[in-house]
C-alpha cells in the first residue's frame, strides 16, 4: 500500500525540488471568501495532484508558484469547496484571476494565457448545458422519450459548437485538448462529450487534436494518450476500408516519372519534378484510415533522420473529408497535397491505399511498395 506524505511535508518537498527550476505564477483575488481554504492542484493523467493551499484573508488575495510544464502545456485548477476553476499553463507565464464566491466558477476572469481564457468560455458553456440537461430531467410534464430526444438535441448542438469553435479552429492548443476531453452528466450518468471509442465523428475530433499535438509535442504522455485513443477508436468504428482505384496500366512506367502537381492546404501547387536531386517518397494515403497515425509516426522518424541528406516526402491524401485532411497534415514538415478526382492514382496504377513509390535523385521511380524487398529505411539508405 502506498504511503502518502502529510500534505505540508509533500508541499515542502515539491517546492524545495523546484526552487531553481523555471516557474509559473498563479495569483489573484477571490472576494467574499474570507477564512476559506483555496487549493491549487494539477490535473494529471493519473488524477488530481494537490500542489499547495492557503487560507484566504479578508481581501481574498492569493499567490502560488509551481514548476513550469516541460514538453507540452499542462492543466491545473483552483478550488474552494465545490467551486472549481480549470486552466492551462504553457511555460513561465503569470496568470491573474479575479473571482467571487459563491459564483466563482461561472463569473471569474483570467489574464495572462489565451488558452485559459478559452477554457473559461468552454467551462461556462458546459455549465449552461449541464443546467439545461438537469431542467429537462426534472420536467415532469415531458414523456420519457421526449426527454431523451431533448437531451440528445442539447448535447449535439453543444458538440457542434465546440467542434467548430474550439477543436477544428486551433487543434494544437491546450484549450482544444480540454474541449475534446470534457465530460457531462445526464440520465445515463457521467460520460465523455466526445466518445473516442465508438463514435466515428467523435474519433475524428480526437484524431485532429492528436495529429496537431503529435506535430509539436510528439513525446508528451498526453499526446500518446490522444493518439492511442484515436487509433483504437478508428479500429472500433470500422474505419473506411482501403479504397480501390481503377488501374490504368498503359500509363504506368517502369522508370522515369510522370509529373504530379497538386495543391497543399493553402492551395499552393507542388510539383514532383521540382524535387529532382532528392530521394523522394511519393506516398498515396488516407488520413482517416485506422493505421494513419502509426504510419505518420514512421514517416516522421524517417524524415527527421534523413531529410538533411536529401530525403523528401511527397504525400498525397485521397481523404473524402478535405477539412479533416487539412487539420491532420497542418503540422507535418513534408509536402502534403490532396487529390479529389483520382487522376494521379489511375496514372500511377494505385489499386490499394496506402501505396508508395521511391524516386531516386534523377527523378526515376525505382521502387513500388507492392514489390519492396527489405525495409523502407534500408531502401532509402541505398538511394541516398
Amino acid at each position: 500500500m502506498k504511503k502518502i506524505l502529510p500534505f505540508v511535508v509533500a508541499g515542502a518537498l515539491l517546492w524545495g525540488a523546484c526552487d531553481h527550476a523555471p516557474q509559473f505564477r498563479v495569483e489573484g483575488t477571490i472576494e467574499e471568501a474570507a477564512d476559506s481554504m483555496l487549493y491549487f492542484a494539477q490535473s494529471t493523467l493519473d488524477g488530481v495532484k494537490n500542489l499547495d493551499s492557503v487560507k484566504l484573508g479578508k481581501d481574498g488575495s492569493f499567490s502560488f508558484k509551481a514548476a513550469a510544464p516541460v514538453g507540452c502545456p499542462d492543466f491545473y485548477l483552483l478550488r474552494v469547496g465545490r467551486h472549481v476553476i480549470h486552466f492551462s499553463v504553457d511555460s513561465t507565464e503569470t496568470l491573474t484571476f479575479q473571482a467571487k464566491l459563491p459564483t466563482m466558477e461561472s463569473s471569474y476572469t483570467v489574464k495572462g494565457n489565451e488558452s485559459s481564457e478559452k477554457i473559461r468560455e468552454i467551462s461556462l458553456m458546459q455549465q449552461q448545458v449541464q443546467a439545461q440537461l438537469v431542467a429537462v430531467e426534472q420536467n415532469d410534464d415531458m414523456y420519457p422519450g421526449d426527454k431523451v430526444d431533448s437531451i440528445e438535441s442539447i448535447i449535439e448542438q453543444y458538440k457542434e459548437r465546440i467542434k467548430h469553435d474550439y477543436i477544428f479552429t486551433e487543434p494544437r492548443s491546450a484549450s482544444a485538448y480540454y474541449a475534446v476531453c470534457q465530460s457531462l452528466t445526464d440520465l445515463r450518468g457521467t460520460f465523455m462529450l466526445f466518445n473516442p471509442l465508438s463514435d466515428r465523428s467523435d474519433v475524428k475530433c480526437y484524431a485532429t487534436v492528436a495529429t496537431a499535438w503529435d506535430g509539436i509535442y510528439p513525446e508528451a504522455p498526453r499526446t500518446q494518450q490522444l493518439c492511442n485513443m484515436a487509433i483504437k477508436g478508428m479500429d472500433n468504428t470500422a474505419a473506411p476500408q482501403q479504397k480501390v482505384v481503377e488501374v490504368d496500366e498503359d500509363k504506368v512506367q517502369e522508370t522515369g516519372i510522370i509529373d504530379i502537381n497538386l495543391p497543399d492546404i493553402n492551395s499552393n501547387l507542388h510539383s514532383v519534378l521540382d524535387l529532382k536531386g532528392k530521394v523522394v517518397l511519393i506516398d498515396f494515403t488516407v488520413y482517416a484510415a485506422q493505421e494513419s497515425a502509426e504510419r505518420t509516426r514512421l514517416m516522421r522518424t524517417l524524415y527527421e533522420k534523413y531529410h538533411a541528406q536529401g530525403f523528401e516526402i511527397y504525400q498525397i491524401s485521397l481523404d473524402d473529408d478535405v477539412h479533416f485532411w487539412k487539420f491532420s497534415c497542418e503540422n507535418l514538415p513534408w509536402v502534403c497535397v490532396h487529390e479529389t478526382d483520382g487522376t494521379t492514382t489511375r496514372i500511377y496504377g494505385v489499386a490499394n491505399l496506402p501505396t508508395f513509390f521511391l524516386v531516386n535523385r534523377q527523378n526515376e521511380i525505382v521502387l513500388r511498395s507492392d514489390f519492396m524487398k527489405g525495409s523502407l529505411e534500408e531502401n532509402i539508405q541505398k538511394l541516398l
